[in-house]
């Protein structure tokens, strides 16, 4: 991938496992229970990892990484809230807008 700046792969990246992530919170919320709910909180994991790294490598490239920050705190203060409850899948689409913002802003 010559001429690619090493941070854009990252964020298309973080985007695909922040949709599988809603997708599958989503599944979870609506009551299907194949799923192991230690696959979401891997995922959410990988998710804050790769958003991070992203960061870090889009302000390494010169690039507006500082634009992610915001749905790196939102995402770091998921835990905080309880599965189930209103407050976090409110948090979660708001971190899905930050992560949409902030990539845009990074790109």
């Amino acid at each position: 991938m010559a001429g690619v700046e090493p941070h854009r792969p990252l964020l298309l990246l973080a985007a695909a496992l922040l949709a599988a992530l809603l997708a599958l919170g989503l599944s979870l919320q609506l009551g299907r229970r194949g799923i192991p709910r230690v696959t979401h909180h891997a995922l959410f994991f990988a998710v804050c990892a790769v958003v991070g790294v992203a960061a870090f490598l889009s302000l390494r490239a010169g690039a507006r990484g500082w634009a992610l920050l915001p749905a790196l705190g939102l995402l770091l203060l998921m835990p905080r809230t309880r599965p189930g409850r209103a407050n976090h899948w409110g948090l979660a689409l708001a971190c899905a807008a930050a992560f949409g913002l902030g990539a845009w802003g990074a790109w």
